[in-house]
C-alpha cells in the first residue's frame, strides 16, 4: 500500500481543538477534496465522527477498537490489522488524521501534503514531529486568504 499524509498544521504543529479543525480555509479544503477524491482515506474514530457523514467519492477506512462496521466504512481494530490488509496492498491511501493515526503511520508514508499555516492557536491535537532531513521538500504554493498566510508543501521520503 502507498500511504500519503494530508494535513493542515499551525506554526506549532497544531491540528485541531475539541475534535474540530482550527482553521477552515476554503481553498485548502478544496485541495483536500480534489486530492483525496476517488481514493481510500484512513482515519481514527474521532476524525471519522467529526466528519458528520461519509465524504463523497472516497472509500472510508477507520482504525478503532470500539467502532462497529457500517455501510460505507471498513473498520480495523488496530494499526497492524490495517497495515496487513492484503486487499489494500496496491492502493493509494490518504491518511487524514487524527494526531495518533498520523503518529502511528508517519514512518510508513512515502509522501506528505502539509499545508503550513503562518499562525498559532489553542489546540489539543498536534501533528507529530518529524525529521525534515529525511524528505525532499517541494513548495506547491504560497497563499493568503482573509489575512491568513499559508504554504503548501509536498514532502517525499528520500
Amino acid at each position: 500500500m502507498k500511504l500519503i499524509i494530508i494535513a493542515a498544521i499551525g506554526e506549532n504543529r497544531e491540528l485541531g481543538f475539541n475534535n474540530d479543525l482550527i482553521w477552515r480555509i476554503k481553498e485548502d479544503l478544496r485541495f483536500f477534496k480534489e486530492t483525496t477524491t476517488n481514493h481510500y482515506i484512513v482515519m481514527g474514530k474521532k476524525t471519522f465522527i467529526s466528519l458528520n457523514g461519509l465524504l463523497p467519492n472516497r472509500k472510508h477506512l477507520v482504525i478503532s477498537s470500539t467502532l462497529k462496521e457500517t455501510e460505507g466504512i471498513k473498520v480495523y481494530k488496530s494499526i497492524d490489522e490495517f497495515l496487513l490488509d492484503e486487499e489494500l496492498k496496491d492502493e493509494e491511501i490518504y491518511v487524514i488524521g487524527g494526531a495518533s493515526i498520523y503518529k502511528s503511520l508517519l514512518k510508513y508514508c512515502e509522501k506528505m501534503y502539509l499545508t503550513q499555516i503562518e499562525a498559532s492557536a489553542k489546540a489539543d491535537a498536534y501533528f507529530p514531529e518529524f525529521n525534515e532531513e529525511n524528505y525532499e521538500k517541494h513548495l506547491l504554493g504560497d497563499y493568503e486568504t482573509n489575512g491568513l498566510k499559508y504554504k503548501r508543501y509536498l514532502y517525499k521520503r528520500k
